[in-house]
């Protein structure tokens, strides 16, 4: 299963807090698959993505709320925390970089609290797409929710189309493969 976060509705489609959401509509306009069915709190869709059976969700849940959404899918789909991949935003690492990791914390992201809670396990893959730290005097809870500014629309499409390629590379040639290029 790939999840990628974000919060529902059209005005935080564009948000940096929608990374997530973005990259996941990136994979599925690539590989013919739609997350438009509703189920257990989420858009899903399912086909093949890079030879393997996916399962493509985005929690309709809000951000905070994620696990939600995601631990009854898992147990429905019969898999474990090892097979999910997470793309989400990243304030701690700037605007076009990617860290892949498993197993880590939520370094602050309630989305990741979320699933962690939920899943009670961290024994998950993900794909943290930086954003940037916002501005002296910006609250980040403020920032997450706004889009990105003209200056960094190349950056932001290019972190998209990375953070897709990153979940690509996961998929056909594992973690270790995959930290090697993007890190």
């Amino acid at each position: 299963m790939i999840a990628g976060l974000g919060n529902p509705g059209r005005e935080y489609s564009r948000h940096r807090h929608n990374v997530g959401f973005m990259v996941l509509d990136l994979l599925g306009s690539r590989h013919g698959i739609e997350a438009k069915r509703r189920s257990f709190g989420a858009h899903v869709g399912s086909g093949s993505l890079c030879g393997e059976a996916v399962v493509l969700a985005k929690p309709m849940t809000f951000m905070n709320c994620s696990g939600d959404a995601i631990a009854p899918l898992i147990g429905y789909y019969k898999l474990s925390a090892e097979d999910l991949i997470v793309v989400h935003d990243d304030l701690d690492l700037e605007l076009g970089r990617l860290k892949l990791a498993s197993g880590s914390g939520h370094g602050g992201h309630n989305g990741i609290r979320s699933l962690i809670d939920s899943l009670g396990t961290n024994g998950f893959l993900r794909v943290r797409a930086g954003i940037g730290r916002p501005p002296e005097g910006v609250d980040p809870a403020s920032y997450v929710l706004h889009g990105f500014d003209k200056a960094e629309e190349d950056a932001a499409s290019g972190l998209i189309e990375s953070a897709a390629d990153a979940v690509e590379l996961l998929l056909k040639d594992g973690l270790a493969a995959a930290q090697r290029r993007y890190h």
